[in-house]
């Protein structure tokens, strides 16, 4: 048995292997859904050895511990779409690449000092809806804040950024089922989940956009209104001059 034995997958990853590509629906403004990995080799006790982050237009809105499967949501964003469907898919999934990131990592060991652990490994997924609905996914590898390995969904190719990457390419690029995993993550599920939270995000920015128009509106109606008060004051002082005249 494979790795992806114990992988549960989920409604909008199965959905990308039966239904042919499509574009996200076209929306006012581009939007991009993104989850940060930090995944350890060995943790120390009480320690989380895989932590993972989301956020939507670079805000984060969710912070989840793939050991303890605990989720916090960090916005109001995460407050509105928790409980729903995407919510729970993307949960199971987030706990999927951790353990895949953890038994990937684990194999990996670093090119010259053997002896020692392996890094830390941080890994980043993004999926992207442009404003016209043409789509764009990716994945990110490295440690301690340095790229070593990109990954373009679309196309399936590895790049590698760093001598340190060489070896997860060759590993990974050699494996089809690792490489599909992470394609298939990112332009099926991740591209599910985004569709569904742009629904409730752009609700978010009109209710958090419409208070700025109120004073707009009244400033646009007092302006309206000078005119009609400068006409009626130019009348009075036109009457009052004539009445002086002619008494």
């Amino acid at each position: 048995m494979g790795w992806t034995a114990g992988i549960k997958f989920t409604p909008g990853l199965l959905l990308l292997l039966l239904l042919p590509q499509r574009d996200c629906p076209r929306a006012a403004h581009a939007h991009s859904l993104c989850y940060d990995f930090t995944i350890l080799p060995k943790a120390s006790p009480g320690q989380s050895w895989c932590e993972a982050q989301g956020q939507v237009d670079e805000k984060t809105f969710l912070s989840y511990d793939c050991g303890s499967q605990e989720v916090k949501s960090l916005s109001l964003l995460g407050e509105e779409v928790n409980g729903t469907r995407a919510w729970q898919e993307q949960m199971e999934t987030l706990r999927d690449v951790g353990n895949l990131l953890r038994q990937q990592l684990l194999d990996v060991k670093r090119e010259k000092y053997t002896d020692r652990d392996p890094l830390p490994l941080q890994g980043r997924m993004l999926c992207q809806c442009e404003a016209n609905g043409c789509t764009r996914a990716s994945w990110q590898f490295g440690s301690q804040g340095q790229t070593f390995l990109l990954f373009d969904s679309e196309n399936r190719t590895w790049k590698v950024l760093h001598p340190r990457g060489r070896r997860m390419k060759e590993k990974w690029e050699s494996d089809r089922e690792v490489t599909e995993f992470f394609r298939k993550i990112s332009m099926g599920d991740c591209r599910s989940w985004l569709e569904s939270f742009m629904v409730h995000w752009e609700k978010m920015l009109e209710t958090t956009a419409s208070p700025t128009m109120a004073p707009a509106t009244a400033q646009s109606r007092a302006m309206a209104i000078t005119p009609i008060a400068w006409i009626l004051l130019v009348t009075v002082l036109t009457s009052s001059l004539l009445l002086g005249l002619l008494g």
